[in-house]
């Protein structure tokens, strides 16, 4: 089957995404701690400065709570992809590197995102906060750099 690098890399994308997602949910059920509100703090200022309205209060909460789970998807998916532009051509970084450049990626982008909407400010951030974001990020990577590895023949890794 001849797939492009860049199916490839927005399937590599959405396991990382689900990847991430999971290990997120481990840690609420291991600490008992609440959902972030942050993906749909993220949707309200989104949805505020394209000038879309959401509906009343009722409604534009609950489309707030599935628009913030779809744009850490569409992160997720557009970064898997921005990857396989990256190294599509290229001999494929060892995995060490693909987990850094994925999961870092991930990381920076959804983090700068939210301090540039105002969400967030991760320079006032726990530890405990940086690990709540680093390790879901770091199983984005691995899941999304397995399943890139996984997907690409073994002729087009070798570059």
């Amino acid at each position: 089957m001849n797939r492009t690098p860049l199916v490839d890399g927005a399937v590599a994308g959405a396991v990382g995404s689900v990847a991430l997602n999971a290990v997120s949910y481990v840690d609420m059920v291991l600490r008992a701690r609440p959902a972030s509100s942050t993906p749909e703090e993220s949707a309200r200022r989104v949805a505020g400065l394209a000038h879309v309205e959401l509906g009343p209060e009722d409604q534009a909460a609950n489309r707030r709570a599935g628009l913030g789970p779809l744009l850490g998807y569409g992160l997720g998916i557009a970064a898997g992809a921005a990857f396989a532009v990256l190294v599509a051509r290229r001999r494929t970084p060892p995995l060490p590197v693909a987990v850094l450049l994925l999961g870092g990626g991930v990381m920076a982008a959804s983090d700068a995102s939210m301090t540039a909407l105002g969400v967030t400010d991760p320079r006032r951030w726990s530890r405990t906060d940086w690990l709540s974001d680093v390790v879901p990020h770091l199983a984005y990577g691995m899941a999304a750099a397995a399943t890139w590895n996984r997907l690409r023949p073994p002729s087009s890794r070798r570059g």
